[in-house]
């Protein structure tokens, strides 16, 4: 499992006129079953997604976000094992 965290790195102006090819990319990754979640951080400073797939084809969807081949958005990506699991979430389970 991984953890995405984007922190912007661009004036707010840039990111606002990045984000309908970047909100088309999510909606994009979410039909081809990339990310389970995804959202904004508070404060709003950049956002987060989760994803079930491997390494590889998180790299390849990640490289394909406009906030990433535009420079708007710094990338952290945080691999875990997930072990434990609130009931209705037992699909997360490594």
């Amino acid at each position: 499992m991984f953890i995405v965290s984007l922190t912007y790195k661009v004036p707010d102006e840039i990111v606002d006129y990045h984000r309908p090819a970047h909100m088309a990319w999510v909606k994009e990754t979410f039909d081809a079953g990339i990310f389970l979640a995804s959202g904004r951080r508070v404060p709003a400073i950049g956002g987060v997604l989760l994803s079930g797939v491997d390494r590889a084809t998180l790299d390849e969807a990640l490289a394909r976000d406009p906030f990433y081949s535009n420079g708007v958005a710094d990338f952290e990506v945080i691999e875990f094992s997930v072990t434990s699991a609130a009931e209705g979430y037992e699909n997360l389970l490594d």
